[in-house]
């Protein structure tokens, strides 16, 4: 690793034996997989941990991590055309992203910044599925709030269209008494077990009485509300049109290699996203960026 570190992040060797880098500041503790550039930790100081990862995940190359925030890119589930899947949401959580910058700020305020292309997923089969080129540059700020911006630039000479997703897991106390505010009158495709492709409309609140697969179009911010926990964790965001939600419930998560047959009711998924009919879509030389931004309070 090439780029000169700031005291307050270390280099090691993580689960798996993959490379990571962990973040220890005064605000804040938190680590980044360069195995998809892969936030793996969150927790300010004075909070419980906020992402939350199975203790089922596999750490290898060629898998994605289970838990986190996996980057979805340049798909979205199975994508919008045929033979993209699989794997489920692309080839950027399954690549070797590199790290670029690294940088404290601000009081204990560290952000690392890692960057893939095309050249650097020539080995990685799936992405023969989308031979485009492009940059993505990945953002990531530790402190008493977590910042993710991904910027994917289109360094070709045709248009290109993708699709991108932050596919975060927040750990909450226990998803039947959990809710997600924020999307009260949006409409959403339902993607569980049952659901059909005409868009439903959300009455109030979003509670978890089952599988809940859902793609919300909504910009707007959100806030988990886990109340046994006594926290909200919000979610605002730029750059995206759709936000999903998601649990699997106790059938699905028993189907799961990396995810255990118990673990569903500490997590919910709240993702940012630009997926279906809101797919990115850049000619040569353009480039979009997504951010969200996470706040814990009481």
């Amino acid at each position: 690793m090439s780029i000169a570190l700031p005291d307050s992040v270390t280099a090691a060797d993580g689960e798996g034996g993959l490379p990571v880098l962990r973040v220890a500041t005064a605000l804040v503790t938190g680590e980044v997989y360069l195995h998809g550039a892969h936030v793996t930790a969150w927790t300010p100081a004075g909070a419980d941990p906020v992402l939350w990862v199975s203790g089922s995940s596999r750490f290898t190359p060629g898998q994605a991590i289970r838990g986190g925030v996996p980057i979805c890119f340049p798909w979205f589930g199975t994508g919008r055309e045929p033979g993209l899947a699989p794997p489920a949401h692309g080839f950027a959580r399954l690549a070797p992203w590199r790290l670029v910058g690294a940088e404290e700020h601000d009081g204990g305020v560290v952000t690392l910044t890692f960057e893939l292309t095309a050249a650097d997923v020539a080995d990685v089969p799936a992405a023969a599925a989308w031979p485009h080129p492009f940059t993505a540059t990945y953002a990531v700020t530790f402190g008493r709030e977590l910042t993710l911006a991904l910027t994917v630039e289109n360094t070709g000479e045709s248009e290109i269209s993708y699709e991108e997703a932050l596919h975060t897991y927040l750990a909450v106390a226990d998803a039947r008494t959990t809710t997600v505010q924020g999307v009260d009158g949006a409409t959403y495709l339902d993607k569980a077990a049952g659901g059909g492709p005409e868009l439903v409309t959300q009455h109030g609140d979003v509670t978890f009485t089952a599988e809940t697969d859902r793609v919300y179009d909504s910009a707007g911010t959100a806030v988990v509300v886990d109340e046994p926990a006594g926290r909200r964790i919000g979610i605002d965001k730029d750059g995206s049109a759709h936000t999903v939600v998601w649990n699997p419930w106790a059938e699905k998560a028993a189907t799961m290699p990396d995810y255990g047959d118990d673990e569903w009711p500490t997590m919910v998924c709240v993702e940012t996203a630009n997926a279906l009919d809101a797919a990115i879509t850049l000619a040569p030389g353009e480039r979009h960026a997504m951010t969200a931004r996470y706040a814990v309070t009481r």
